[in-house]
């Protein structure tokens, strides 16, 4: 179990504003802060002037994560609303801020000053063409700019691009820089998403999501600066965070995490049990009862990878960890519980009616020694059938548990 994962929305208190809005709020600008003084002041007033020149009715929202350096007190001196969050973690800060945010749109960025908040209103146009989430992007793939100093080299070559076109081939996801944190989106379209993610996967949760409901994407070039911060280490630890981001990414794709690597060990298996069944020999080698073993093994460890991703898929549809697939209802109302038990039993029975053909010869021989190739062309088979059959039974009424309807 992922510890970041929360059924609940972590509990913040809002400190209202010295000076309220009068217009109709458009724009939320929410900043997740912890003991950003140095740069958090500077980020609301690029916000505010954005906002202020381009007409724009638009509120920054500080949600703040427990800063013992006074940010708190910076971003109400600037008019900027507080949103103090108990639960520790970056993505328990933007929820929060979201939560509490009062415009259409959300645009969402860093307090370390590396993002130019100046750049909102463009976020905010494309917002306005009718697109979900746009996302910025720093890399030069999607024409965006990161000046000296603003990356690490194994960020910017390595991880980033790795782990951004992971997202495109696993969830066709229409971005280059995934872990970009300047970003806007409806906030009725990111409430459709259902976000439970407490740490730092919380950015990445939301592009997969997006992706696996099919919402409009945009991607905006934009210049990543320097951290503004001096007497600080950024947050970010690369190797730790690197491993946290890959996690998510196979935990949110049982079909890449164990539909895929089971159907290819199956059929790996299939491939065997088709040269050895024969006895096809091969470059010198004759295949015989040691490859049937082999092929078995492949198929059972393929069969159990393939019904764990049944099992993943249905639990975190049923949880709202990730949306509802169709291809999984289609493949569940042809899979029910009774066609899995009858298969179940027609695979036992077919497992243990080939062991008792071996009983039988072996009593033929009088209970003594057995040509040992063909014996175990019905031995290993059987074996492998009575496993696969009864397999079926448990993970049918595993299903079958699974899908109960809950309130």
């Amino acid at each position: 179990m992922v510890q970041t994962l929360v059924l609940s929305s972590p509990a913040v208190m809002s400190t209202q504003p010295s000076r309220r809005q009068t217009a109709e709020i458009e724009v939320s600008v929410v900043i997740p802060c912890l003991n950003e003084a140095e740069t958090l002041a500077t980020c609301i007033r690029k916000a505010q002037r954005a906002m202020r020149e381009h007409d724009i009715a638009g509120e920054i929202v500080v949600a703040d994560n427990g800063s013992t350096d006074g940010s708190p007190d910076i971003a109400a001196a600037l008019d900027a609303r507080v949103v103090h969050v108990a639960q520790r973690g970056y993505g328990s800060s933007l929820m929060a801020g979201i939560a509490a945010a009062q415009g259409r749109y959300v645009v969402m960025g860093d307090a370390d000053d590396s993002y130019d908040f100046g750049e909102v209103p463009r976020f905010v146009r494309k917002l306005r063409e009718g697109y979900d989430l746009v996302q910025g992007c720093r890399l030069s793939r999607g024409g965006g700019r990161v000046l000296p100093d603003a990356m690490p080299p194994l960020h910017r070559w390595i991880g980033n691009p790795f782990f951004s076109w992971m997202a495109r081939w696993m969830f066709q996801a229409p971005i280059n820089d995934i872990y970009c944190g300047l970003r806007g989106f409806c906030k009725c379209s990111y409430d459709q998403l259902g976000l439970r993610c407490t740490g730092m996967e919380f950015a990445t949760e939301m592009i997969i999501k997006a992706s696996l409901v099919g919402q409009q994407f945009a991607e905006l070039p934009i210049t990543l600066h320097p951290d503004g911060r001096k007497s600080r280490a950024p947050h970010l630890r690369t190797f730790r965070d690197g491993w946290r981001t890959l996690r998510f990414l196979l935990m949110s794709s049982p079909r890449w995490l164990f539909l895929i690597p089971g159907l290819l060990l199956i059929l790996l298996g299939l491939a065997g049990y088709g040269l050895a069944m024969p006895g096809v020999t091969i470059l010198g080698a004759k295949l015989d009862a040691h490859t049937l073993l082999f092929a078995s093994l492949a198929i059972l460890l393929g069969y159990q990878s393939v019904q764990f991703a049944v099992f993943a898929k249905t639990f975190a549809a049923a949880e709202g960890i990730l949306p509802p697939d169709a291809r999984l209802r289609r493949f569940l109302s042809v899979a029910t519980l009774e066609r899995g038990l009858v298969a179940g039993t027609g695979g036992l029975l077919a497992g243990l009616a080939l062991l008792a053909t071996a009983v039988w010869k072996w009593e033929a021989a009088h209970f003594g020694s057995l040509d040992y190739p063909s014996t175990m062309r019905l031995v290993i088979p059987g074996v492998t059938l009575a496993a696969l059959g009864f397999q079926t039974i448990l993970s049918s009424c595993l299903v079958s548990i699974l899908n109960v309807a809950r309130r």
